[in-house]
């Protein structure tokens, strides 16, 4: 019988870190989706650069957009509140019906 560590060593060999990247941002040729997703990441970067400059923390919490348009990061629309509370709001479009 393997032990944990022999078991978490295998796993973490098969892992290809570069491959996983390449799949959910497309590499040299982004779909549509791919390039929505980049974008959306870049957008979350900025925001919390800027948080940072400004002296927010945000241990323990999330970036919250008001409107549900997470490219929209002008400061009316940008509140940091706690993950639970996040997580449970309805502002996804994947949750509207």
């Amino acid at each position: 019988m393997k032990t944990f560590s022999q078991l978490y060593s295998e796993l973490k060999e098969e892992r290809d870190y570069k491959a996983e990247y390449r799949k959910m941002y497309g590499g040299n040729n982004p779909t549509a989706k791919q390039r929505l997703a980049m974008k959306k990441k870049t957008a979350r970067k900025r925001i919390l650069r800027q948080l940072g400059r400004e002296g927010k923390s945000n241990d323990g919490k999330e970036i919250d957009h008001k409107d549900g348009n997470a490219l929209n990061n002008k400061k009316g629309n940008i509140r940091l509140i706690p993950r639970y509370e996040n997580r449970s709001r309805n502002n996804n479009k994947w949750r509207r019906k």
